[in-house]
């Protein structure tokens, strides 16, 4: 049975009647590997439009996307790069099968995803990966999205042209 290494905290609150009350707070301080019963973890992975599900296990390195191999769903090389990055900023290439469903998006928006969705995962599966996936930015969700059409505007931001005459 493993320990689980916890420690407590007294903490003095002031409740909402004016009293000072002592309260006991559990502190959890080592992360726990969160996997599940097939030995698995899983993330949700974001970007853009595009939402990414994404599983990994212990494997050879094999890469499913939407039921197909990576180099045939993302053809274009830098978008196969983009999925490769988590593994190799955590130095574990080769170690983990990745099976995941993207939806929405552009190819690139997808890619994205699918790349927060290993991070997250990786990090899940082996809390030690963590310094490294946050120190290269990959568990940081990319919160940049395509602005609106403004009505007035022929764009977002773009008029129409002015005609003088």
């Amino acid at each position: 049975m493993a320990e689980e290494i916890k420690t407590l905290a007294e903490l003095d609150v002031v409740a909402a009647n004016g009293e000072l009350v002592t309260a006991e707070v559990e502190l959890d301080l080592p992360r726990e590997p969160v996997r599940d019963e097939l030995g698995r973890s899983y993330a949700t992975g974001k970007r853009k439009d595009a939402v990414a599900r994404v599983w990994i296990k212990p494997g050879s390195g094999k890469v499913v996307v939407n039921g197909k191999d990576m180099g045939v769903y993302f053809a274009r090389p830098v978008l196969q790069l983009i999925l490769r990055q988590p593994f190799q900023v955590a130095g574990v290439e080769g170690e983990f099968d990745v099976m995941a469903t993207v939806k929405g998006g552009g190819l690139t928006g997808q890619a994205g995803a699918v790349k927060h969705g290993i991070s997250k995962a990786l990090q899940l599966y082996d809390p030690s990966l963590r310094g490294a996936l946050k120190a290269a930015g990959f568990l940081t969700r990319d919160s940049r999205v395509v602005e609106r059409k403004k009505y007035g505007k022929r764009k977002a931001r773009r008029s129409f042209q002015f005609s003088k005459r």
